[in-house]
């Protein structure tokens, strides 16, 4: 990554930091719409994805001393979105869809069809899938994690998320030709 990319609003963040209320109001302000929209993704339910965020932003500005401009400060902030909205999932029990055994395969044609989709279609498809299946998808798909940094968010394995993605998928894709 390009130094100046870490450094974006490091104004904002150096005064942040002190405790300046402007600053982080400002900060605030640039980043509220992205973070709700990981946790809206998340969630589903507004309500939730809204107190979320406002957690998130609360704690980020209490962990601010231990942002070192390793990477954006809007990925260690998504970061904390994502594992709080995670969180939130857990407390209210939502259950991981379970898994047996063995990884589905999806052979390519139909990854074809799916990519020529409507997106609105693959929207809505999300939206009707178990929510620990959106989970996977939104994460994967949508938020870019790979397997590894999936497994270490939810505490499961990697195969267990490759496998989970895979069926997720799958039925992402029957939803969608379900509808077509």
């Amino acid at each position: 990554m390009e130094p100046n990319i870490l450094y974006t609003h490091k104004d904002l963040i150096e005064k942040s930091k002190s405790g300046h209320r402007d600053s982080q109001y400002r900060l605030y302000g640039l980043y509220v719409d992205a973070m709700y929209n990981v946790s809206m993704r998340m969630l589903g339910i507004k309500e939730d994805a809204e107190d979320v965020v406002q957690d998130s932003f609360v704690e980020a500005f209490k962990q601010l001393d231990s942002f070192r401009y390793e990477s954006t400060f809007g990925s260690w902030l998504k970061r904390i979105v994502i594992n709080k909205s995670i969180n939130f999932t857990k407390l209210k029990k939502v259950a991981v869809t379970p898994l047996e055994e063995h990884d589905y395969y999806i052979a390519g044609e139909t990854e074809e069809k799916a990519k020529t989709m409507d997106i609105q279609k693959i929207k809505n498809g999300i939206s009707q899938l178990p929510p620990g299946y959106q989970q996977i998808i939104n994460l994967y798909l949508i938020e870019g994690y790979d397997h590894v940094e999936i497994a270490e968010i939810l505490g499961i394995t990697t195969s267990t998320s490759k496998s989970q993605y895979h069926r997720a998928k799958k039925k992402l894709i029957e939803l969608i030709n379900m509808v077509a």
